[in-house]
């Protein structure tokens, strides 16, 4: 390989590797929280949204949580007041798969958006997300999902 040849490769991977580290660090967000099936009732931890990172707490605005009987992963977002909403991950557009990024729901497909809560912010889709109802103790959350 040529002198000036190399220089060029390593100028293009030198330009590559900030752009890679972005998208990649824009996946770490999601988090997969462990959770048990009951009857209907998917029981997550509260401890699920904390995080220990350099010996510092840190708190998750969201956790995903995929089951075995649901074809969509849920995702369940904390609210300013210690609530909680849970929404399927599924567009009510044309049926994609969901990103959670910025506090919100987006449409990898077509673009539409969905707040915290599932409801549509921007479309093409017209109907809010499937959601489910949510109670909680001091140490659980329960995801009603039948």
């Amino acid at each position: 390989m040529r002198r000036k040849d190399f220089i060029k490769r390593l100028g293009y991977l030198a330009a590559a590797l900030p752009a890679a580290s972005f998208l990649l660090q824009g996946c770490a967000g999601l988090y997969y929280a462990s959770f048990v099936e009951e009857e209907g009732v998917l029981r997550v931890s509260k401890s699920e949204f904390t995080q220990i990172k350099g010996g510092k707490q840190i708190e998750r605005d969201f956790v995903v949580i995929q089951s075995n009987s649901m074809q969509y992963p849920i995702g369940i977002f904390r609210t300013p007041k210690l609530d909680y909403t849970a929404s399927l991950m599924q567009c009510t557009h044309r049926g994609c798969e969901l990103n959670i990024g910025g506090g919100i729901y987006n449409c990898p497909c077509h673009g539409s958006e969905f707040d915290r809560s599932g409801s549509v912010m921007q479309g093409p889709a017209e109907e809010n997300l499937k959601s489910f109802s949510i109670t909680t103790d001091n140490e659980h959350i329960y995801v009603h999902v039948s």
